[in-house]
């Protein structure tokens, strides 16, 4: 068995996944975010988190799996790894908030979540999106040997 195609196979199937679950995120968190979408907001944060950490244990089980010496002298995957980082921390805040309107909609049904608390949970997800165009472009330097 390839163990290093089924790894390849894997880890690019989470991160297409994490892409399409976080593009959906990003598109509910927006102006006029209505309560009854909270559910759904928040099934999708959960799989976001759930797809994050997928990644991270096919990536390591890639690392593991085809040896560790090109990954840990390659200044791109470093980079693949401190943007993985970043996008990973700047989700902690947009997490919360969803956390925190969807127990404000369960104990007041039809509570209306603040403008402000929306454009401030957009910020952070339009500074994740705009981090996460980094990682495929460090994957695909990578890939053409830059960074050893």
């Amino acid at each position: 068995m390839d163990w290093t195609l089924l790894l390849a196979g894997a880890h690019h199937l989470a991160v297409f996944s994490l892409v399409g679950v976080f593009a959906a995120e990003f598109a509910l968190i927006r102006p006029g975010l209505e309560g009854r979408h909270l559910p759904q907001l928040g099934r999708l944060d959960a799989a976001y988190g759930a797809l994050a950490m997928l990644v991270v244990v096919v990536g390591v089980a890639r690392v593991w799996v085809l040896g560790p010496d090109y990954y840990l002298g390659n200044h791109a995957f470093w980079g693949k790894m401190l943007a993985f980082i970043a996008v990973g921390l700047l989700s902690i805040q947009p997490t919360l908030a969803i956390r925190r309107w969807r127990k404000a909609e369960q104990a007041m049904p039809g509570t209306e979540i603040p403008a402000g608390d929306i454009a401030r949970s957009r910020r952070f997800v339009h500074l994740e999106a705009a981090i996460l165009v980094l990682i495929p472009l460090f994957a695909a330097a990578m890939a053409q040997g830059y960074g050893s």
